[in-house]
């Protein structure tokens, strides 16, 4: 008997949500099937078995949210003796009540949060984890509410209707002593108040929304960011595309964009002064050899940034087939977690939305990230005459750890040298 548990699918996973089983209880298995997609925090990944065997029992069922290391299912001989193992009493379903795809705890005696009040029998209420951060953020009482799911379990509905019983009250966890003169002092912050059932749809978070949601606040909150803005004048760049995008035509060859150049142009800065291409390390700092750039796409299912390695050493048009490649790939969720992972550098593009200037998080554990608005016609000076230009404004955000503002300064300084000086881009 052998258990088939979650597997560490990328290098930053840390949970995955069983999406589908391609095979079912009591399926024959061979070694290097598909079992089961899982979704990881960057892409669609196959499990596959590693055995021979039968599919006793399938623990985990599509849409469960489950830790690395955690037995989904057991494999077997076909006897169905795997369904009596302990393993087997945990299991993991979707959060039926909800909508959303989240982990739910055993549904065996003793389920709840630890340091919830107990039952009149002593044994804690079973209950989903969302239930009880809710219940914990309205100040109810677990062993207050009925609950309907499954085994008597209490859904986060069960807490919203007791909750909408009670009046909708939340309580302070701590009052504010009288004549205090800093009522922040001392005091804990007071939930706000919480919209009444039916003010609004609940949109459950994608794995990759929930991924990026905590890799992005740890990165505000430790990597103490600056910001520096250069206006570049890309009139003669976006004629210089035109030329490119012409001959390739006649080659019957893919077009480049915009911001395929910018790639190669940052990939060429970046080989020029190596000094941005900087991870922080404690009490050192990681100077990657290679120039890898990671490009943000837009999915429905969040924000994904695959990687293409060693920028610096292909052409424009090179670049331009394997960005396209891989953006279509990032929006069907087929990428492999080896083209999202190793990234030193990021580039996010917002031009196409008709933003002209923006700021962006550093993707962790890289140290700095560019922000590209769009093009804009703005008047110049030439020669004491008045001409209208292509400006394009660009941000860099540096993790001042890494990186101080005179080595940001020098990059962007560069960085317009050689978008103005389109030329020297692919020399």
């Amino acid at each position: 008997m052998s258990d088939i548990v979650m597997p560490r699918l990328s290098d930053t996973m840390e949970e995955g949500v069983v999406v589908s089983w391609l095979k079912q209880t009591g399926d024959r298995v061979r070694r290097g099937e598909v079992l089961a997609e899982i979704e990881t925090d960057k892409a669609l990944m196959e499990l596959e078995a590693y055995d021979d065997g039968v599919l006793e029992r399938i623990i985990a069922e599509a849409g469960a949210r489950v830790p690395i290391g955690t037995t989904i299912a057991l494999l077997g001989d076909g006897t169905g003796s795997a369904g009596e193992s302990g393993a087997a009493a945990s299991g993991y379903a979707p959060e039926s009540d909800s909508g959303a795809i989240t982990s739910v705890a055993s549904t065996t005696a003793g389920d709840g949060a630890s340091g919830a009040a107990g039952s009149a029998d002593g044994r804690r209420p079973k209950s989903s984890p969302l239930a009880r951060r809710i219940a914990a953020e309205r100040g109810i009482d677990l062993t207050t509410v009925s609950g309907t799911g499954p085994g008597g379990r209490i859904t986060r509905r069960d807490v919203e209707n007791a909750t909408n019983s009670a009046g909708n009250v939340t309580p302070a966890t701590t009052s504010v002593a009288d004549g205090d003169s800093n009522p922040g002092a001392g005091a804990a912050a007071v939930p706000a108040p919480v919209p009444a059932a039916g003010d609004y749809d609940e949109i459950p978070l994608t794995t990759i929304q929930r991924v990026s949601a905590g890799r992005l606040t740890e990165s505000k909150q430790q990597a103490p960011h600056i910001y520096l803005t250069s206006a570049i004048d890309v009139t003669d760049l976006l004629e210089f595309r035109v030329e490119i995008n012409r001959t390739l035509e006649a080659a019957s060859a893919g077009k480049v964009s915009v911001n395929d150049l910018l790639v190669k142009a940052v990939a060429t800065t970046l080989r020029l002064d190596p000094a941005v291409n900087v991870s922080f390390a404690g009490d050192k700092l990681l100077q990657h050899k290679g120039i890898h750039l990671g490009i943000a796409v837009a999915t429905p299912a969040g924000l994904l940034v695959p990687v293409v390695r060693d920028a610096d050493r292909k052409s424009v048009s090179e670049i331009a087939r394997e960005s396209r490649d891989k953006a279509e790939r990032a929006r069907d969720r087929k990428l492999r977690a080896d083209e999202m992972s190793g990234g030193t550098f990021t580039l996010s593009n917002l031009g196409m939305f008709g933003v002209e200037q923006f700021t962006a998080v550093i993707n962790p554990p890289e140290s700095a990230i560019l922000a590209v608005g769009g093009a804009t016609d703005e008047l110049r000076l030439d020669g004491g005459t008045v001409v209208a230009r292509k400006i394009l404004r660009v941000t860099l955000s540096a993790d001042h750890r890494a990186i101080d503002g005179a080595v940001a300064a020098r990059f962007l300084q560069q960085l317009k040298s050689l978008l103005e000086n389109p030329l020297r881009i692919v020399a």
